[in-house]
């Protein structure tokens, strides 16, 4: 396996998936180094772990080593972002320039976390911009992309959202309600999510593959 071939790149490192990811990664051999790119130091130190922090607005003057790998974590909420402009800036424009900044510069395989529903033609503002990532993402031509759909997302998070632990809440009341096509709205664990891209990237088939609840879960056990 090339230097190439090792390095990875994670997005959102600081979010509840992709801290949960950067945690494995370090964890784990199977990626050296593993850079990421902040808006502010994480204060990790680690000898795998190459942090770069930057504004995101001249993405050509960061400096990394190659890598094959990426993994976008990157997200936010309507209400968090402050309005439906600013989600989509966060949640669409800048996966995807920096998508296409990663392939500019030789990576193969990239792994996304969107959201069970995303739909470029959903009347809900969430999904569809979701969808509107997942739809443009396949024009950039990766050899290999694996798209996450997770429900509510369950772990420790530094802020508190109502809505949203209404839902976790509410899905964790009655998982017993969600069986067959429905299970795909199980809340789940960001930890498992994490795992099951962990697993996903040490096996870049080409092709484009969407993972749900089920996937995911099958996926996380295979890491560990």
């Amino acid at each position: 396996m090339s230097a190439e071939e090792r390095a990875a790149l994670v997005l959102g490192a600081t979010g509840l998936v992709g801290g949960a990811l950067l945690n494995q990664l370090l964890d784990s051999s199977s990626f050296s180094p593993v850079a990421a790119l902040l808006r502010r130091p994480s204060g990790r130190n680690h000898p795998r772990l190459i942090e770069r922090v930057t504004d995101f607005n001249n993405l050509d003057a960061i400096d990394l080593p190659p890598f094959a790998t990426v993994f976008c974590a990157l997200g936010t909420t309507i209400k968090v972002a402050g309005s439906p402009e600013a989600f989509r800036r966060i949640d669409y424009e800048l996966p995807l320039r920096l998508a296409r900044w990663a392939r500019g510069r030789g990576a193969r395989h990239f792994l996304l976390v969107s959201s069970v529903g995303a739909d470029p033609k959903s009347s809900n503002a969430y999904l569809r911009v979701k969808g509107e990532l997942e739809r443009d993402l396949a024009a950039l031509d990766y050899p290999a992309v694996d798209i996450f759909q997770p429900s509510v997302l369950l772990g420790p998070r530094t802020g508190f959202r109502p809505a949203e632990w209404i839902s976790k809440v509410a899905l964790q009341a009655v998982p017993f309600l969600l069986v067959g096509p429905l299970r795909k709205y199980r809340a789940i664990r960001a930890q498992d999510v994490a795992a099951a891209m962990l697993a996903a990237s040490h096996s870049p088939a080409p092709g484009r593959r969407r993972h749900l609840f089920d996937e995911i879960l099958n996926l996380a056990a295979r890491a560990k």
